[in-house]
């Protein structure tokens, strides 16, 4: 079966947003993975000190075959920062994994499945 880690923008750090609204449409589009017969995680991060440790513990946690950023941590021009340390974690410590894009936490299933 194939894996896939999910990273995306922690939504309780997002000032503004239902953060538990979003929370469940995130969970929604995880459990589709499973619906594909892909087995999937999601690890959320916020742009702090704790970034880099909460991402490598995820990617430390298997083999993943795909890892798709999303589109708030790419999208976000004060995230830039993040993104290139995101790319460049998953570059170190899962070299094995393609690497994917959603542009919503709504197509997370989509952008693996164009590398799976």
């Amino acid at each position: 079966m194939p894996s896939v880690l999910v990273v995306g923008y922690d939504p309780s750090a997002i000032p503004g947003v239902d953060a538990q609204a979003l929370r469940v449409a995130l969970d929604k589009e995880l459990a589709r993975f499973g619906e594909h017969g892909i087995d999937a995680a999601m690890t959320l991060v916020v742009f702090d000190e704790s970034a880099e440790s909460t991402l490598v513990a995820s990617l430390a946690d298997r083999p993943w075959d795909v890892v798709v950023v999303g589109g708030g941590i790419r999208k976000t021009e004060q995230l830039l920062p993040l993104f290139e340390q995101i790319v460049n974690l998953i570059r170190r410590h899962a070299p094995q994994a393609a690497i994917a894009f959603n542009t919503s936490g709504g197509d997370s299933v989509e952008a693996a499945q164009r590398l799976l």
